[in-house]
């Protein structure tokens, strides 16, 4: 992949960027070494190494679910600044 002007561009307006010159001349070759270490790595033989799953040898420890106290809807809205009854009342966050 080659890093240029236009790729540069793209990815200052994709995420909200203004650059300077100087700074786009610097992402650009900070990109450029990112993707020759990518390529380095890539001629690597890996065949005989195991996918590393985990960090370190330790696993979560898990117990099992056990129902505890539940408390009722009218107990649930009891402090509820807005309710209708049976569900919790929130402003529209999503334009239609």
């Amino acid at each position: 992949m080659q890093i240029d002007t236009a790729l540069i561009s793209r990815l200052e307006k994709l995420s909200r960027l203004q650059l300077g010159e100087a700074e786009r001349e610097k992402l650009a070759g900070d990109l450029q070494r990112i993707l020759d270490m990518v390529d380095t790595l890539k001629s690597l033989d890996t065949s005989h190494v195991e996918p590393l799953v985990y960090l370190s040898e330790t696993e979560n420890v898990l117990r099992e679910d056990q129902v505890g106290k539940q408390l009722t809807t009218a107990e649930a809205l009891q402090n509820a600044p807005e309710q209708n009854g049976q569900f919790f009342m929130t402003p529209k966050v999503i334009e239609g």
